[in-house]
Parts: C-alpha cells; sequence; structure tokens
C-alpha cells in the first residue's frame, strides 16, 4: 500500500510540478510572440506548441540518457500525440460551449504536414529495421522486429523541422504588416523566465518517469504501456488548457494549430532528440506500428470531421472521447496480457 502511496505522490506531484512550470513558460512565450509581432497561427502551430510539448522533449532526453528505458520515452511521446489528437479538440469544443470553426488553411497546411510528419517518422522507423535490424523468435513463437535508430536517420526528421521552421518563417514574413509588435515588455526578463521553466521542467518529469518505473515494476508490466497512457496523459496536460482557454476566447485557430504543432514537434523533434543524445538506440518496430496505426486511425478522425462543414460539434467531441476511451481499455487489456496485440516479449 505504501509503494502505491508513493507512486500516486510523484504522479500527482509531477503533473503539478509541469503545470505550473508549462504554464509560465506559455505565458512568457506568447508575450515574446507579441513583442516579436508573429501572427495568431504561427504563433499556435510553432511557439506555444514548442513550449507546451517540453515535456515530451524532456521525457524523451531523461528515459535513455538517465533510465535506459527508450521505450518508455518512445511510447510517453506517441501516447501524447494520440492524446492531443482525441482529446484536446473535444475539451475545446466543451469550453467554446459550441462547434469551433476549423480554418481551411489549417487543414490543408497545418495538418498535412502533421500527415507527412508522421509518414516520415514510419520511413525512419522502418530504415532502422530495413538496415540496421535484427528478428528475435519468442518461445511462443511469435517474431519480434528490432531497429537500430542510428544519429543518421535522426537527422531526416530533424532536417524536415527544419522545412517546417521555414514555412513559418514564409507566414511570419507575409504577416508582418498586420501583425504590430507590442511595445513595453521586457524580452529579457521573459527570455530568462522561459529557460528557468524549462529547468523546472525537467524536474517534474523525472518525479513522473520514476513515478512510472515503480508503477511497472510493482505491477510486473511493461514500462512502455504506463508510458503510452499515464506519462503521455500528464505530459500533455499543459497543451490541453493551453488549447481550452484559446477556444473559450474564440481563437479556435490558435487551439487547433497547438494541436498540429505540438505533434509535428514531438514526433521530428522530441524523438530524435533522444537519439542525437544518446546515440543508436533499439527500437522494438513490432511495438511501434500498432501504436503508430492506432495514431493514424485517430487522425483520420479529426481530420474526416474537421472536413464536414469545417467545424467540430459537440457530437463529434463525443466520439472522440470515445475513441480515446477504447484506446486506454485496449491499453489496460496489454499490460495484464488479456489481449496480444502488442510485441511485449
Amino acid at each position: 500500500m505504501l509503494t502505491f502511496i508513493w507512486i500516486a505522490a510523484g504522479t500527482v506531484g509531477g503533473t503539478a510540478v509541469l503545470w505550473i512550470a508549462c504554464s509560465r513558460l506559455e505565458a512568457s512565450t506568447h508575450r515574446l510572440a507579441e513583442h516579436y509581432g508573429i501572427p495568431e497561427m504561427v504563433k499556435g502551430s510553432v511557439l506555444m506548441a514548442v513550449a507546451s510539448s517540453m515535456p515530451e522533449l524532456a521525457v524523451a532526453l531523461l528515459a535513455f540518457p538517465v533510465h535506459k528505458d527508450f521505450e518508455l520515452g518512445m511510447s510517453a511521446i506517441i501516447g501524447s500525440a494520440i492524446y492531443n489528437i482525441l482529446v484536446i479538440p473535444a475539451f475545446s469544443v466543451y469550453a467554446a460551449g459550441k462547434p469551433i470553426k476549423a480554418n481551411r488553411d489549417l487543414i490543408y497546411r497545418e495538418a498535412q504536414f502533421y500527415l507527412v510528419s508522421v509518414a516520415a517518422i514510419m520511413v525512419v522507423l522502418s530504415l532502422s529495421v530495413i538496415y540496421f535490424g535484427g528478428v528475435e523468435t519468442l518461445d511462443s513463437g511469435r517474431r519480434l522486429f528490432h531497429g537500430e535508430f542510428t544519429r543518421l536517420l535522426a537527422l531526416i526528421p530533424i532536417l524536415l523541422y527544419g522545412l517546417y521552421l521555414f514555412m513559418q518563417l514564409q507566414e511570419v514574413k507575409s504577416a508582418r504588416h498586420v501583425t504590430p509588435r507590442r511595445e513595453g515588455i521586457n524580452a529579457l526578463k521573459e527570455w530568462t523566465v522561459l529557460v528557468g521553466m524549462v529547468a523546472v521542467i525537467l524536474v517534474g518529469v523525472e518525479m513522473l518517469l520514476r513515478s512510472t518505473l515503480l508503477l511497472a515494476d510493482t505491477l510486473h508490466t511493461p514500462t512502455f504501456l504506463w508510458g503510452m497512457t499515464v506519462v503521455a496523459a500528464a505530459t500533455s496536460l499543459p497543451d490541453t488548457f493551453l488549447s481550452v482557454k484559446s477556444s473559450r476566447l474564440g481563437r479556435t485557430d490558435a487551439s487547433l494549430s497547438n494541436v498540429f504543432g505540438s505533434n509535428v514537434f514531438d514526433l521530428l523533434v522530441a524523438v530524435p532528440a533522444a537519439v542525437l543524445v544518446a546515440g543508436a538506440l533499439t527500437v522494438n518496430f513490432s511495438q511501434i506500428v500498432p501504436m503508430m496505426t492506432f495514431l493514424v486511425i485517430a487522425t483520420i478522425a479529426l481530420l474526416t470531421f474537421m472536413l464536414r462543414d469545417l467545424e467540430l460539434k459537440r457530437s463529434e467531441a463525443h466520439a472522440m472521447l470515445a475513441l480515446y476511451v477504447v484506446f486506454g481499455a485496449w491499453m489496460a487489456l496489454e499490460a495484464f496480457g488479456v489481449t496480444h496485440l502488442l510485441a511485449l516479449g
């Protein structure tokens, strides 16, 4: 019982630290965006998305170098992406109290680049298996496919994110005449706060990871599954509150662009960042593929709803939350060995 109390305290405490730090981080990022005259959509898809994705980046950088568990970091990032796609837009609809409009430019620019990001990370993982992989046969006869995610492969998504930033820079230039800079903001102070909050986020993420590892060890379950659910949901809370706040204020473009921008950053930067820091890492392709497949299904569901009349309705929000509940139930069944769709060894 004492062990579970420690786990609960660590999880709640780590989540609270992340909530407070990310709220302060996002406030500074918002003021910096106003200081530099960044347009609303770019602010949501890049600046606010990166700020709210700091927990996922911290997970990736701590999971393997500190805890030697790359799959925990990888699963947390994919789980966070699934949470972002299904839960955050639904909560944004509830917060607005009415259907939220989906900007056509948002769908055909941000959403499509996000789809490219999903495809790119799948290609990179496939290359790791094709050229640097191996096969392991379990006692049950099932085969596990492993790949070596090298620093050379990690450069591919990083370069793709560079292209994304270049596209956003062009948007900033074209909108400069309609997005004036706000005077009276102390940029040095805001940058100092930003750096300080990143350090606090590292502390909160470390608390979460230690609690998750203890939970997995106590229940004799893979850390992969708890990373997909507990860590993913906890690190996505800043994205949730940011998007809900934007939705309440009527800034639905910022709310939805933050969802896509966060996922683009998670997939193209957070995942390869761990590889660049730690070196070549082994990836269980047999675990990753089913998770990425579910992410694709969730993305198709969201885009289908958005393309219908260019808005998200309450009934569609219900459907997305129901799909996330199905995902959570699947993870629970896998954790306790009821189903075996994932290759957990």
